[in-house]
């Protein structure tokens, strides 16, 4: 069973994790998208609530059922066969830990014997995770976005994946034990496309080109925001995102948000120049010139400052960039404020 959540995700994880069955016969891993710069507690915090052991994911453990594995700050969480992977692999969707690359691993790694499970969150972290699971025959579960803190991570899901129930958390739990205690057990290794393999891949050693990742779509007309890497565009059904030439991976949403911070950084970068430039005229001014010479460099800081005003109130406008980009900086204070 695999778990994804973002801003939000907190109150959810303990409301539904309180209600899994203690004899659960699976392993669970959880992503909760946190600050890179703030150390996890979600395995305490869950562990007050939870029916099962929790504990923060080791690399290279065994995978047990009826154990949950809570993804580390600033590392993705996979699976490679039957044991726990902890990686320092490229961000994915701006994010490390991401829920697409648990998602993803989990496909390859056990195929239909797989829930995946989509909890409150922005924008569409969990997406192309879930849409992986699905292809390869496991299940898709999703909470009622009208039950999530906040609901665009769940309503993505259901608008592109043929998720198998939208439940709220008390019987979205009931379900995972369902669909669990409904399933053979796992007999036969499932043949992994080399598309995941290549994405796992990367996930778990950092090398993109190595790894193949020119083969995963046509090349893009937009660049990495992160790394101004190539980007190729990946089509998985109705999901379009990209993944660059050294490993970042952004959806449609993420990539267009990185592109409004890109803009606005850009923006106030000639902003600080042009105000260190008026200054720096100020100074040879007063600083002993003749008077003609003094003269000519004030003109010249005056006539900047004038110059500059049009462009700090553009980078000051708040209509500048899309609502995409201003809902992606709450959902970081957000999830700042929620942080484990």
């Amino acid at each position: 069973v695999v778990i994804g959540a973002s801003a939000g995700g907190v109150e959810a994880l303990l409301r539904l994790v309180e209600r899994l069955p203690a004899d659960l016969r699976a392993a669970v891993f959880v992503v909760l998208h946190i600050p890179t710069h703030t150390p996890s507690r979600l395995d305490s915090i869950l562990a007050h609530v939870s029916p099962l052991p929790v504990s923060i994911a080791q690399d290279g453990e065994p995978v047990e059922p009826g154990r949950i594995y809570v993804a580390a700050t600033d590392r993705h969480l996979m699976l490679d066969g039957h044991h726990v992977r902890v990686t320092y692999g490229p961000r994915e969707g701006r994010v490390r830990p991401s829920i697409d690359v648990l998602f993803r691993s989990a496909a390859a790694a056990y195929g239909p014997y797989v829930v995946g499970v989509v909890l409150s969150g922005t924008l569409d972290d969990g997406t192309s995770g879930l849409w992986n699971i699905k292809d390869r025959g496991g299940f898709a579960l999703v909470q009622d976005p009208g039950t999530a803190l906040f609901s665009s991570m769940p309503e993505s899901a259901i608008d592109h994946v043929a998720v198998d129930a939208v439940l709220p958390l008390e019987e979205l739990a009931r379900e995972i034990g369902h669909r669990v205690s409904a399933m053979p057990s796992n007999t036969e290794k499932p043949v992994v496309p080399e598309r995941l393999e290549i994405e796992n891949l990367i996930a778990l050693e950092g090398n993109g080109l190595q790894a193949g990742v020119m083969k995963l779509g046509r090349i893009s007309a937009n660049t990495c925001p992160e790394c101004h890497g190539v980007l190729v565009q990946i089509e998985e059904g109705r999901i379009t995102r990209f993944r660059c030439h050294t490993g970042h991976s952004y959806s449609m949403h993420a990539l267009l948000s990185e592109v409004d911070r890109s803009i606005q950084a850009r923006l106030w970068d000639t902003v600080r120049l042009l105000e260190e430039r008026i200054l720096l005229l100020r100074q040879m001014s007063d600083g002993g010139s003749d008077g003609e010479r003094g003269s000519h460099y004030a003109a010249h800081a005056h006539e900047t400052e004038q110059r500059l005003q049009p462009l700090r109130q553009f980078a000051l406008d708040p209509g500048l960039l899309s609502h995409i980009g201003n809902s992606a900086a709450t959902a970081g204070r957000a999830e700042s404020s929620h942080a484990p």
